[in-house]
């Protein structure tokens, strides 16, 4: 075959192969085919998309580029959840633990922030000592004695997804649904999965800005695990303000805790609820909605969830007294500063991303993958969407290490409240649900 070939047929909005596309990703993965000629291709497919059938064979191709996983061996139903990114979503981190604790084993691969999302690998890793990098076996070793396991992508696990993300991220086509749907799909089917649960966000915060663009990525990727038997059903959640009352590393996995120990947010609480009742839905564990809701509440009410928590911690090599004091064992920003109303009346905007970037700029983000991350940085958030407050009260506290990174954040900061005299009307956090 002929990469140029292949090239102009997608830019001429003709179909290609499955054996076609599986070349092209096998020798793309080996460097048969250049990361100029991919950048070509990869262009072609953002302007012209992908058939359904070229969808699937090309999502085949990548999952099969590298080592498929094999959990057969694990007797209880496996499931796994995906975020598309948000601000103060650290909802795996709670939610994972809550639904082992119920009787499903959780092969949980996630990755890491970029821009002004934050990515659960890096909250994970400001516990000290906790690690995400496993091998294949002690991954297993991990789900097996725990129920869960909490790791990023081994290097030999979908190598294709690798290489094509970082060269998508150069080349302008990050944006495109069927690349989106077959990188996250291709590494989600690599874990050998009975069942997926998507969480895709919507809102000024999220990648997906517009709920039609969300729901098409949504259905994409559920069309993807459907056709490969895996039971997939996709929510979308809003996205507007963050999730949650922290931003950032170490002080989301203190909320994760007390998330736990039944103190959270009301929010974060309701979004986890949602997802992890369709987590023992696709597990084939309860089909009762609520019946599924009590199954949780209990996990969270005994402290099995927590416990569960705990387990994954120390087997990942991390402090496990992280569970019973995290403000001894978390690392924690040396100063603080207050962002106070600027009149009375009520909180009618909190933008998510200006929050999201302004953590960023504190060091609790990455602006280039290479930059490295302060785990112990963040913002508080004091009140939401809706709340009354009052002419000099904190809305946000920023924690931080650097004072000219403070003054970065607070220029960010600019224009993200917004107050008014009217409370706004309640939204709501669970958008739509989507299984076809």
């Amino acid at each position: 075959m002929n990469a140029v070939e292949l090239i102009q047929r997608k830019r001429d909005r003709l179909l290609l192969t499955e054996d076609e596309i599986a070349w092209l990703i096998r020798s793309y993965t080996d460097g048969t085919v250049t990361d100029y000629q991919m950048s070509a291709l990869a262009m072609a497919v953002f302007l012209n998309g992908l058939s359904p059938t070229e969808l699937t064979a090309w999502t085949g191709a990548m999952l099969h580029s590298g080592e498929v996983l094999d959990f057969s061996d694990i007797p209880h139903p496996k499931v796994d959840k995906h975020s598309t990114g948000g601000v103060g979503d650290k909802v795996s981190i709670p939610l994972a633990p809550m639904v082992a604790a119920c009787g499903v084993a959780i092969p949980m691969m996630s990755g890491r922030g970029l821009g002004h999302t934050g990515g659960t690998l890096d909250k994970l890793e400001s516990i000290p000592g906790f690690t995400t990098a496993l091998d294949p076996d002690r991954f297993r070793e991990v789900l097996s004695e725990c129920g869960l396991v909490l790791a990023g992508q081994s290097e030999t696990l979908v190598p294709a997804d690798r290489k094509l993300y970082a060269l998508r991220d150069a080349t302008g086509t990050v944006e495109s649904i069927p690349l989106i749907a077959s990188s996250i799909m291709s590494k989600k089917l690599a874990e050998d999965l009975d069942g997926l649960v998507l969480d895709v966000k919507v809102g000024k915060g999220a990648f997906m800005k517009q709920a039609a663009q969300a729901r098409e990525l949504a259905r994409t990727m559920v069309a993807i695990g459907n056709s490969y038997d895996v039971e997939t059903v996709a929510l979308l959640t809003a996205m507007d303000q963050p999730l949650g009352n922290e931003v950032g590393n170490a002080n989301e996995i203190a909320e994760s805790i007390s998330l736990l120990r039944g103190e959270g947010p009301s929010d974060l609480l309701e979004v986890t609820m949602a997802l992890g009742v369709e987590m023992l839905t696709v597990a084939g564990l309860e089909t009762d909605p609520e019946k599924a809701r009590l199954l949780l509440q209990k996990a969270i009410d005994d402290g099995e969830a927590l416990e569960v928590l705990g387990r994954v911690v120390a087997a990942q090599g991390g402090n496990r007294n992280v569970i019973d004091d995290p403000t001894g064992v978390l690392p924690r920003a040396p100063h603080q500063s207050e962002v106070r109303a600027e009149r009375t009346g009520f909180l009618t905007g909190l933008d998510a991303r200006q929050v999201g970037v302004a953590a960023m700029r504190l060091g609790a983000g990455r602006e280039r993958k290479e930059d490295t991350i302060d785990p112990s940085v963040g913002i508080r958030i004091h009140h939401k969407i809706g709340d009354e407050v009052e002419e000099g009260q904190p809305l946000l506290t920023l924690f931080y290490r650097h004072p000219a990174r403070l003054d970065e954040a607070l220029s960010v900061l600019d224009g993200a409240i917004e107050i008014g005299d009217a409370r706004p009307e309640a939204s709501r956090l669970v958008l739509e649900r989507i299984e076809s």
